[in-house]
């Protein structure tokens, strides 16, 4: 078993909402508008949307932003259970709250958690206001701001949830920082994120493709992203000023869900908007199609995707 160069990227991006229940993207009501930014725009105006760090949801995978809207309802979907024991262990019950999610996106596991834990006082927080606009409905209240700069009181929150946020972000400091500033004494903080040195295992493997996802992996660092930011969270929250941090993994594998159920993750798709860029050739991208092909249609293919989520919590 060897870690794959078939998986083109570990999981970016904040939740998504599932494609059927999502609101069109021209339709979609506003959250909460945020404060104007520095430069005097309005968090997720059109036109001067400041997406946080490397992730942009409309060039990131086929189908602009349509496309990425079905990507992170699958990828919520792939890992949640787990994600949610984990989460559980750390002391998220009804009576946890207020709940803060930093990152929450369009709302794929805004809504997932809303039906796991409904009595539990949930804040979605974005900066993509468009992106968030899609997670209305789900009975959080949705606020459009920075998770460096929230437009929250000190001590107002008793749980935080960044999941997949920092690795696209270059200081990502500054949002633990601020997560620990809205923390109540006591409160929990989680993070999930992958590490791209040990995120997927697959068997076969095809190590003609590496040199074609190393581009992905540099793209995103280029945009400011991190994609082994996995490895540090430990250090980064107990740098922070949290306490009691501790380092949980978990895996999903084929064993649970089908093979088609990971194509968000191994599929060519992720490839698309760079070959658009003219980063990836078309050639580059048609090998990369047919090696997810022939891995599809094997029945002894086998997949393992790993996460990591740290948890911590606010000094006393």
């Amino acid at each position: 078993m060897t870690t794959s160069p078939l998986m083109p990227s570990a999981p970016s991006g904040p939740s998504g909402l599932s494609a059927t229940s999502a609101p069109a993207p021209d339709t979609a009501p506003d959250p909460v508008p945020a404060p104007a930014d520095p430069a005097g725009r309005a968090a997720g105006s059109a036109g001067a949307r400041p997406v946080g760090g490397s992730y942009d949801p409309a060039a990131t995978t086929a189908g602009g932003l349509t496309g990425e809207l079905a990507r992170l309802e699958a990828q919520a979907e792939l890992s949640f259970g787990a994600e949610l024991r984990i989460l559980r262990e750390a002391g998220l019950d009804a009576h946890a709250g207020p709940f803060l999610e930093i990152g929450a996106g369009s709302g794929a596991v805004t809504r997932r958690l809303r039906a796991a834990l409904p009595d539990l006082a949930h804040t979605a927080v974005d900066i993509d206001g468009h992106l968030l606009a899609h997670a209305a409905g789900c009975g959080a209240e949705l606020l459009v701001a920075d998770g460096a700069a929230l437009p929250l009181p000190d001590d107002s929150a008793g749980f935080v949830l960044l999941r997949y946020v920092l690795q696209h972000l270059a200081d990502p400091r500054a949002v633990l920082a601020e997560a620990l500033r809205v923390l109540r004494p006591g409160g929990r903080i989680a993070v999930t994120e992958v590490d791209a040195s040990c995120w997927g295992l697959a068997e076969p493997a095809y190590p003609e493709l590496a040199g074609i996802h190393g581009k992905l992996a540099r793209a995103q660092t280029s945009a400011g992203g991190d994609r082994t930011v996995g490895r540090r969270l430990t250090r980064l929250l107990r740098g922070a000023g949290y306490e009691d941090v501790a380092l949980r993994p978990f895996a999903t594998t084929n064993d649970d869900h089908p093979v088609e159920a990971f194509a968000p993750h191994l599929g060519p798709g992720r490839l698309q908007p760079l070959v658009a860029a003219g980063v990836v050739s078309l050639g580059e991208f048609a090998l990369a199609t047919d090696r997810w092909n022939r891995f599809r249609a094997d029945p002894d293919a086998y997949v393992m995707l790993l996460g990591f989520t740290a948890t911590g919590t606010a000094p006393h």
